[in-house]
């Protein structure tokens, strides 16, 4: 499998999809109060401990088959299905960098890193239908649904936080 399939499945995955949406709502959260940098500091915080969190449930759930799997696999199977959360927050990450270090200005990088979260659901959405060889058409209603969806959910986790 190519490097670019690789991250397209980590991004495509339940788990990516969930960490741009975490990610997005993290930084929607911290940026009006926080400085740039406790903002990445608490957006990589968070996804981190979210990942620990599902590779435990990933374990624990590993021990009701009815023939579990080494503790070793079932962890390396907990890690390899969820690594897709810590590949979302690649890049906003990195855009929060480049404020950190004064490379652009700290709101260009909120604004960003907030609409690279949105991008990227708009991209999965289309890289989706067109795997799934859906006509152009479909193709553009994946784009909205995935993106449109994707908001909802990144606004009600902003006011429930």
């Amino acid at each position: 499998m190519s490097h670019a399939k690789r991250m397209l499945g980590a991004y495509s995955g339940e788990h990516g999809v969930y960490g741009v949406v975490l990610v997005t709502a993290l930084i929607a959260v911290g940026w009006d109060d926080d400085t740039d940098l406790e903002v990445l500091i608490f957006v990589i915080g968070t996804v981190f401990v979210f990942w620990l969190a599902h590779i435990y449930a990933a374990v624990v759930a590993s021990r009701a088959a009815e023939t579990p799997p080494s503790l070793r696999t079932a962890l390396a199977l907990g890690i390899r299905h969820t690594y897709g959360m810590l590949v979302a927050m690649l890049i906003p990450a990195f855009l929060l960098w480049l404020a950190v270090i004064d490379v652009v200005e700290e709101y260009t990088a909120y604004y960003l890193a907030l609409g690279s979260g949105v991008v990227t659901l708009a991209v999965i959405g289309y890289a989706n239908a067109a795997r799934n060889r859906s006509p152009w058409y479909w193709r553009v209603a994946g784009v909205l649904a995935t993106t449109a969806l994707g908001l909802l959910v990144i606004v009600l986790s902003i006011i429930v936080h």
